[in-house]
C-alpha cells in the first residue's frame, strides 16, 4: 500500500511580497536544472559513480545557494513588513521554512 502525501500551503499575509532577485533566482534554478539533467544522463549512461556524485554535489550547491538568495530577499522585504505590522504568523512561517531548508 502506498501512502500519498499532500501538502497544502495556505496562509494569508497582510503584507505584499516584493521579490527583487527574481531573475537571479530563475537563472540559478535553470543552472540547477541543467546540472540535474546532466546527473540523469550520467546515470543512464552508466558513468563513473564518483563523477555522478560530483555533479550531484553541484546540484545541491546550486539549490542551497538559490535558497540563500530567496531567504535574504524574504528577510529584507517580507519579514521587515511582517515585523512592522506585527504579523507573528509570517515570522513563525519563516522559522518553519528555515527549519525545513536547513535539514
Amino acid at each position: 500500500m502506498t501512502e500519498k502525501h499532500t501538502h497544502e500551503h495556505i496562509h494569508e499575509h497582510t503584507h505584499g511580497h516584493t521579490h527583487t532577485h527574481t531573475k537571479e533566482v530563475l537563472d540559478r534554478l535553470a543552472r540547477a536544472s541543467g546540472h540535474l539533467s546532466k546527473v540523469r544522463s550520467m546515470v543512464e549512461n552508466g558513468e563513473d559513480c564518483t563523477e555522478v556524485l560530483i555533479q550531484l554535489a553541484a546540484v545541491k550547491s546550486a539549490l542551497n545557494n538559490t535558497g540563500k538568495v530567496i531567504l535574504k530577499d524574504h528577510i529584507g522585504h517580507c519579514l521587515v513588513d511582517a515585523v512592522e505590522e506585527n504579523d507573528m504568523q509570517a515570522i513563525e512561517e519563516l522559522n518553519k521554512a528555515i527549519d525545513r531548508f536547513m535539514k
